[in-house]
């Protein structure tokens, strides 16, 4: 058993916090009483009865926008209970989890900073994360003093954790209050072993949380997501959002499945209506039979293109080792000079031909540890997919047929700019 003790790895003054009362928390809205408590705008949004038909002419999502004057609900246990009911899948435990296990905020990245707020002290302590990985974590954690400790992820293809030096960094370095693990990975796709991840649970005397970022996890295999292993690990965190697999990056909607202790935490410092309503409509909407039939007609049709570039891009002239896993909806690939080698210079400048000159823009990953040489392609529609296929042939034809003996002057500061954007 892990030596997790809430008591003492939490920040002190959020242990004592007193969650903000909202108006809503009293008296909710049941369409009957008059609400004078909140200084809404009684009048109603400043919306005209023909934008809102227009807005919600067969839609199917149930919005209410004249109801949009007044606060949305600050705890969302109907969405949250949709969540639940699509992660209890009783793979990993026979237990459930419940609204009290979750924590709803603006995407994932709402989650990532709450998380640090609530266990780290500025100045003091680190997280610990294993490049290549998703840039958040290490902006979040500069934006909030926080240090790092970095473990490199095993070698590429795998790219799995390198448990035993976790394990001995966890051991050794001071501070350390929380680990974030990326699963399927960003940049690599590869979803990391279940097994791994228990080994640092278990760890005999890290008083710390492990944080699992499940992007991607609905392009894993069915039963891959360990949401629901929360009930089963005090010190475990998953996050999740809707904006993969769910298609729904523009409401901005994340959650973190944790512990009731721990979510409790999280919800107490979050702001007091950070969910907007719209937002929940359509995340309950998506995450409703009818939304989840959608998804995953979409994610065949993701997966039937997947296939496609894992088999036409290795025919291609110039296009090296996928670097990376399946798991996920993109593909780690190397770009390769015109001797045959993986190369960096080479992959800055298809990055750069295919964006500029083809309308086509793929992300330059070659500055990241282990991915020398990557492009990462997400995977489009069947005619985006065509026409990438049709450009990077010509685009790594016309680069290698060049002149490439002479590195430009600004290539350094170009490949830094090109890797250093989050997503």
């Amino acid at each position: 058993m892990s030596p997790f003790n809430l008591e003492t790895c939490a920040r002190p003054n959020i242990l004592t916090l007193e969650p903000y009362r909202c108006a809503r928390d009293d008296y909710k809205d049941d369409g009957t009483n008059i609400l004078l408590d909140a200084n809404e705008n009684a009048c109603g949004p400043s919306l005209t009865p023909s934008a809102v038909s227009a807005a919600s002419t067969g839609s199917g999502v149930e919005i209410d926008f004249l109801g949009l004057h007044r606060y949305p609900d600050p705890h969302q246990r109907d969405l949250k209970q949709l969540l639940c009911n699509l992660r209890n899948t009783h793979d990993h435990t026979d237990k459930s989890i419940t609204p009290d296990n979750l924590f709803v905020g603006v995407g994932s990245d709402e989650a990532i900073d709450a998380l640090l707020r609530c266990f780290c002290v500025p100045g003091k302590d680190r997280i610990l994360v294993c490049p290549p990985t998703y840039g958040m974590y290490s902006v979040s954690a500069q934006v909030n003093d926080v240090g790092l400790v970095k473990v490199p992820l095993l070698p590429a293809p795998e790219f799995g954790l390198d448990v035993a030096r976790i394990k001995e960094a966890l051991s050794t370095e001071q501070n350390v209050k929380m680990a974030y693990f990326c699963s399927p990975g960003n940049p690599t796709g590869s979803a990391l072993a279940k097994e791994d991840i228990k080994q640092i649970l278990e760890h005999p005397t890290w008083n710390g949380v492990v944080v699992v970022d499940e992007a991607y996890i609905d392009f894993a295999p069915e039963g891959s997501s360990l949401a629901e292993w929360v009930a089963e690990w005090p010190n475990l965190v998953v996050m999740q959002t809707l904006s993969k697999a769910f298609g729904m990056a523009g409401i901005r909607l994340g959650a973190a499945f944790a512990s009731p202790p721990v979510a409790r935490l999280l919800n107490s410092l979050k702001a007091p209506y950070n969910i907007s309503s719209p937002t929940s409509a359509l995340a309950s909407y998506v995450l409703s039979a009818e939304g989840l039939a959608a998804m995953r007609r979409n994610r065949a049709r993701l997966a039937a293109q997947r296939d496609r570039l894992l088999a036409e891009l290795p025919k291609i002239q110039g296009v090296g080792r996928l670097r990376g896993g399946v798991a996920s909806n993109f593909l780690l690939f190397e770009m390769r000079n015109a001797a045959g080698e993986p190369d960096n210079r080479t992959a800055l400048a298809v990055y750069e031909a295919l964006a500029e000159n083809r309308g086509v823009v793929v992300r330059f990953r070659g500055g990241e540890h282990g991915c020398l040489g990557c492009l990462r392609i997400t995977v489009g529609t069947e005619d985006e997919v065509t026409r990438f296929l049709q450009a990077i042939e010509l685009v790594l034809a016309e680069v290698n047929g060049g002149d490439t003996t002479e590195a430009p002057a600004d290539e350094a500061k170009k490949e830094a700019e090109a890797n250093g954007v989050v997503a």
